[in-house]
């Protein structure tokens, strides 16, 4: 209600002025008498009934070079208060006057187009935003939306010549998005078992970014699936070299490949230099759980105590408790078990990503913020909060 009392208020300046403007270029008369609409405007207002008092407004703005500025601020008003039907009525109306000089019609052209994306209606967004796409000054903005509604609508291969037009336009480089967009193709195809057509979208993703880690984890679940474990253990090391906050990621699946390969031993040697080389990594986790079953809980519950002594965290806790639970009795297992709980619930709560952008937070990895839709910007907890603790010496 306080934004509509600044419309309102606008537009009875506007009207005010509207009236003193003609008042001083026309001809002195005996009498003048404001015009009944704005009376009847008025009378809406003070009734409290302002959609009515506002439509009354806009019917007496005549459009021409001294109004059309008003009328696309009430439009752009209307939008960002989720009134899109008549901000699109508002730009309707502007752009079927035939004397509106141009400059003005590409305004109201563009306004047009953000009313139908702010509405949902893709398609007519997508027209207009083509058609204003030539216009210098709409170029940058309009690219932009255009980027926007292809990826609502999943059209990879528009969003990628779309980005590549907005790379040159702004020099801007857009190629790890792009690279995300391969990826999304790589996804599609992957899941109707097209091996061939996801790989070359991998190929694609990688010559765009070289470090685009996606692309390596969805190589390597490929090549999993068709039974390829060592092309697939090639790809997930590499992951470490692209971005070493994603490891975590491919931690399961390097331990698939390794017991895929018989190569257990070769596991425990690697997992255990990349804990060395990145301790706050996660990598302590599976690599106890390996310990446990091959060496025992002894050697398992000394090597997480270790870690735990090193490098507190809740995770690392959680796992002490449930090796030293087995080999505890009486009143110390009841505690270890109330303990267990706490941890339990306090990683239950925990998000496992957050991004670095917005804020936003959650149980899953998603490529694309769902809160600010900006790409590789979640990151897993761990490595965040790596970031936060000062170094070690």
């Amino acid at each position: 209600m306080v934004i509509l009392g600044f419309i309102l208020f606008f537009l009875s300046l506007g009207a005010a002025w509207y009236l003193g403007y003609h008042a001083r270029h026309q001809p002195q008369k005996k009498t003048s008498h404001l015009p009944r609409d704005y009376l009847v405007g008025l009378n809406y207002l003070l009734n409290e009934e302002p959609d009515k008092a506002v439509d009354v407004f806009i019917k007496m703005l005549e459009v021409d070079s001294n109004t059309v500025e008003t009328h696309l601020a009430v439009g752009k008003l209307f939008r960002r208060r989720g009134e899109v039907d008549r901000a699109i009525r508002i730009h309707q109306n502007l752009i079927a006057r035939p004397q509106l000089d141009k400059i003005y019609r590409d305004q109201s052209l563009f306004e047009l187009g953000q009313d139908y994306l702010s509405a949902g209606v893709l398609d007519r967004a997508e027209r207009i935003f083509i058609e204003v796409m030539g216009v210098k000054e709409y170029a940058i903005p309009a690219l932009r939306a255009l980027l926007d509604i292809y990826q609502q609508e999943k059209d990879w291969k528009n969003a990628i010549q779309i980005a590549t037009k907005l790379e040159t336009v702004t020099k801007k480089n857009m190629q790890p998005i792009i690279a995300h967009y391969h990826c999304e193709q790589a996804k599609e195809v992957y899941v109707k078992d097209q091996y061939e057509e996801g790989h070359q979208h991998i190929k694609n993703a990688l010559y765009a970014d070289k470090n685009c880690v996606r692309a390596s984890l969805l190589h390597a679940e490929a090549e999993m699936k068709k039974g390829d474990f060592k092309v697939a253990l090639r790809s997930l090391q590499n992951i470490k070299k692209q971005d070493a906050d994603y490891i975590s990621e491919s931690l399961i699946l390097l331990a698939s490949c390794f017991e895929a390969l018989k190569q257990e031993d070769k596991m425990i040697e690697y997992i255990t230099h990349l804990f060395e080389e990145y301790p706050h990594v996660p990598a302590v986790l599976l690599l106890s759980d390996h310990l446990q079953r091959w060496k025992g809980d002894k050697t398992a519950s000394t090597f997480v105590a270790d870690y735990v002594r090193r490098y507190p965290s809740i995770h690392g806790l959680h796992q002490f408790i449930h090796f030293y639970l087995s080999n505890t009795k009486g009143q110390a297992r009841e505690d270890l078990i109330i303990l267990q709980n706490l941890t339990k619930k306090l990683l239950t709560d925990k998000p496992d990503y957050q991004c670095e952008s917005c804020g936003f937070s959650g149980k899953s990895l998603h490529w694309q913020c769902p809160g600010c839709k900006q790409w590789s910007t979640i990151k897993p907890m761990h490595a965040l909060e790596s970031m936060a603790l000062p170094a070690r010496v």
